[in-house]
């Protein structure tokens, strides 16, 4: 079932100073783009074929556009950060798997933007403006997730090639995408100055889909595996040596946008808590006329508008001021996931019973934002982040 448009009291945030007119443009675009049922019916049960239908209607309606530069077929001449949170918290709002399809298109093929040859943007952007190709980010392996330096996938120069061999895990799009970003070890220095970042294609000779993974929510996710894999010399993305500070650059463009579908996820679940409210009667009275509900609301829309603010000062920053944005970012993820899975439970206790049912909309934003608190960056990286930036930054 497709969700309405974002509405009510949970859409002020709009009116914030942080957000620009082609911003508010932007956030009614997409409004009455779901609205008018652009995003379709999507089935939960097949993730594959809804994250397939999803890109190629998010491509056709132009919104993929924001996820590439203009020179490249993309909306405005950078990414803009704030249009990455307005699209992903409304399409969260509105679905999972519709926040999802858009996202990776943009995480899985940052690298390119920010470093890959003309020739290589040239083939790639334009394709995944308009939803003709579906994008994958190969950071994660199985002993390396957080700890980045422990990466064991190894590109090895071989002529005009590099041959690629290793695996990595937990990959968005593992086995639907037509193109990854993959990251590996080549050697120039110890630790993140020895990895180096490589466009793969899926149908590429040793590579292989290893294990498909199911999730909690589901999406398309499964380890891959490279062996032998031989790439030309010119997919490398930026420097050899420079794919951890690739990977950082491109985390902290769309790190915002991850606190941003959080904040969608949240907003919907306070939106069907107050119309919950409203109409359960108990005890002579509605719901939403007991102090307790009405204190917990207070706590739920308050918990969500402190993250709101810590979003879109992060996006604000790196757009407008062109600040570098890792402290901000970490604190945006950190405190929007984290209030937004309460937020949700909080959502759920006020349905009761009615809450935990498969096929209600709480039990879906249930599972739903549990993952986010992990991905790209679990909750207690992010705090190991701001630690260590208020540490640098005391030493200057």
């Amino acid at each position: 079932m497709v969700a309405p448009a974002m509405r009510g009291p949970t859409r002020d945030h709009l009116d914030w100073p942080f957000l620009g007119g082609e911003h508010r443009a932007l956030a009614a675009e997409l409004d009455a783009f779901i609205a008018a049922g652009g995003l379709g019916a999507i089935d939960h049960n097949d993730a594959d074929a809804a994250c397939k239908a999803l890109v190629r209607k998010l491509g056709a309606a132009g919104i993929l556009r924001h996820c590439v530069p203009c020179a490249y077929g993309g909306a405005s001449e950078e990414i803009d950060s704030r249009a990455l949170c307005i699209i992903r918290e409304t399409l969260a709002y509105a679905d999972g798997l519709a926040d999802f399809a858009f996202a990776m298109q943009g995480l899985g093929t940052g690298a390119v933007s920010l470093e890959g040859s003309d020739e290589i943007k040239a083939r790639i952007l334009p394709k995944i403006a308009k939803g003709e190709l579906i994008s994958a980010f190969a950071l994660t392996e199985p002993e390396a997730g957080s700890d980045v330096a422990s990466m064991s996938t190894i590109a090895r120069r071989d002529g005009g090639e590099y041959v690629i061999d290793g695996e990595k895990i937990f990959i968005s799009n593992g086995g639907i995408a037509d193109v990854y970003s993959v990251f590996a070890r080549t050697g120039e220095a110890a630790g993140t100055r020895g990895i180096s970042a490589f466009v793969v294609f899926a149908g590429t000779p040793g590579f292989t889909i290893a294990e498909r993974i199911e999730t909690i929510a589901p999406h398309p996710l499964a380890r891959i595996r490279f062996e032998g894999l031989r790439v030309p010399a010119s997919h490398l993305l930026g420097a050899p040596g420079e794919g951890f500070k690739i990977a950082m650059r491109t985390l902290d463009i769309f790190r915002p946008s991850v606190a941003a579908a959080a904040l969608g996820f949240a907003r919907r679940a306070l939106d069907e808590a107050v119309s919950h409210a409203r109409s359960r009667n108990m005890f002579g009275a509605t719901l939403a006329d007991l102090p307790t509900a009405q204190s917990t609301l207070g706590e739920m829309a308050t918990a969500i508008d402190a993250a709101s603010l810590l979003t879109l000062r992060t996006a604000w920053r790196r757009d407008v001021q062109k600040l570098p944005t890792t402290r901000e970012a970490a604190m945006a993820k950190l405190t929007a996931t984290e209030n937004a899975q309460w937020v949700i439970d909080q959502a759920l206790q006020l349905f009761g019973g009615r809450g935990v049912q498969v096929g209600e909309i709480t039990e879906r934003l249930y599972r739903e934002i549990r993952a986010l608190r992990i991905y790209e960056g679990a909750t207690e990286v992010q705090k190991l982040i701001i630690g260590r930036e208020l540490m640098k930054a005391s030493t200057r």
